[in-house]
């Protein structure tokens, strides 16, 4: 697979699986979203909070205007679920359109990023790999936590398989975010 096609596509699915792990726990009252509960962060609204925030800073690094590290600030921006379910939606388009427009030149290039008191300076393929998983990472955290609840946790891995029974599982959630599979498996 062409490297292009290879982070558009981790784009589209980056967003399909927020939406259907945000879907999940928005059947969720605030009491259960803050409850604490065993994981790295002590709670789902928390974790969701972390997961937008380096959205936030790594996507602003990748458009050429990095938020820095005020974007950690406070800890959990957003403690309402309607505005976090939002404003993840919103960056998680940035981050697709950001992939739609990629290069092998913009790929090989340098994103630098504003650490505490240093730069560090990373390349934009690297940085979009590391962004996915940590995406990946902490919202299998979110999905573990779910199972503790009285919403079942949904799943997340039937995205890029091929095969029309496949490409079922997905399609109302796909059409709910208006996105067509011919476009996001297309060769550049």
């Amino acid at each position: 697979m062409d490297p292009l096609t290879y982070f558009r596509a981790q784009a589209y699915n980056n967003a399909w699986a927020n939406h259907r792990l945000l879907g999940a726990c928005a059947r969720l009252d605030a009491g259960e979203l803050s409850a604490p509960r065993e994981n790295f962060f002590p709670s789902i609204i928390h974790t969701l909070n972390h997961i937008l925030t380096v959205d936030w800073f790594y996507v602003s690094a990748l458009e050429g205007d990095c938020v820095g590290a005020a974007v950690f600030e406070p800890e959990i921006p957003c403690p309402l679920f309607a505005d976090l379910d939002r404003e993840q939606r919103v960056v998680d388009r940035r981050l697709i359109a950001l992939c739609e427009t990629l290069t092998q030149a913009r790929l090989a290039a340098t994103v630098n990023l504003p650490r505490d008191g240093w730069i560090q300076t990373e390349p934009v393929d690297r940085l979009l790999l590391h962004l996915f998983q940590h995406q990946i990472h902490h919202r299998g955290q979110v999905h573990a936590m779910l199972a503790s609840t009285g919403v079942a946790p949904p799943q997340l891995d039937e995205f890029f398989p091929g095969h029309e029974r496949e490409r079922a599982l997905r399609a109302a959630d796909l059409a709910a975010l208006g996105f067509d599979e011919a476009h996001i498996w297309r060769e550049p």
